[in-house]
């Protein structure tokens, strides 16, 4: 099973630091789910777990080895990334963006084989867009858009997957089964980091949670263990009560500080 780490990274941007001293594991058979308001470092740290981004300090370990030492394609092979927000600037049909996800496996020039169409077939299916297989993606909705890059990330079939507010533009009903979805892989023994805000997502579907503010990770581990009032009233300016659904679901009500006050 491949394993990925962050170890003191940072990562600076014109002479400012949006990720500090950052060190996190991304396990195996689990789901990390990475918090934190507006600009606190989400997507920067994904980039940064993906190669996407070098870091300007530490290191980013694909099983005990640094990214910057190995090509890009042994490292797409293992780690796919599926940003917020993509768009697709020709008139490709679902099937042939879900087949892109099959370029790490073959040269530049390569004809797809049938292993090609048989991942991307199972992508399809597992992601829900086998029906829109033949459609031109731009007649697709945000949500649908967002579906079909998650099915391209499994065509990889990469056991890593880093996956930018998945849910942004979904419904309630499909930001469900997609994180049923991130679950299930998690089950199969695939390791998944999602950056989020929906708390109560994190709840319910992850295993760990990491805690960014202002670039530094400020606490990780189990989300009863990070959630707490005082760690969401810090970072988010807000107060938190911890309930339990009918389901037995943990969850979080918000309200806010009297007077509007900054803590």
């Amino acid at each position: 099973m491949s394993s990925l780490s962050a170890v003191k990274v940072g990562v600076e941007r014109v002479s400012r630091w949006i990720l500090k001293d950052v060190s996190l594991e991304v396990a195996a058979g689990s789901v990390l789910a990475v918090v934190g308001p507006n600009g606190s470092g989400k997507s920067t740290l994904l980039r940064a777990l993906a190669g996407l981004w070098r870091a300007d300090e530490g290191s980013v370990l694909l099983d005990g080895r640094g990214l910057d030492v190995l090509r890009r394609a042994e490292v797409a092979r293992e780690i796919t990334y599926v940003p917020q927000e993509s768009q697709f600037e020709f008139d490709f049909t679902v099937r042939e963006i879900v087949l892109m996800g099959r370029y790490p496996h073959r040269g530049r020039f390569d004809r797809e084989t049938s292993e090609d169409h048989k991942a991307a077939d199972d992508a399809l299916n597992r992601a829900d867009v086998a029906h829109l297989a033949e459609r031109s993606v731009m007649r697709l909705s945000g949500g649908e858009k967002q579906r079909v890059l998650i099915a391209r990330s499994l065509a990889t079939r990469a056991r890593i997957l880093l996956l930018d507010e998945p849910t942004a533009n979904l419904d309630v009903d499909h930001s469900l089964d997609v994180l049923a979805l991130c679950r299930s892989l998690a089950n199969d023994g695939h390791a998944l980091a999602i950056a989020t805000h929906d708390l109560n997502a994190v709840c319910r579907f992850a295993d760990q949670v990491a805690l960014l503010d202002a670039g530094r990770l400020t606490s990780v581990g189990q989300p009863a263990a990070v959630l707490t009032p005082e760690n969401l009233k810090r970072t988010f300016n807000v107060m938190s009560e911890a309930l339990t659904g009918a389901d037995g679901t943990p969850l979080l009500l918000f309200h806010r500080i009297p007077d509007g006050r900054k803590v």
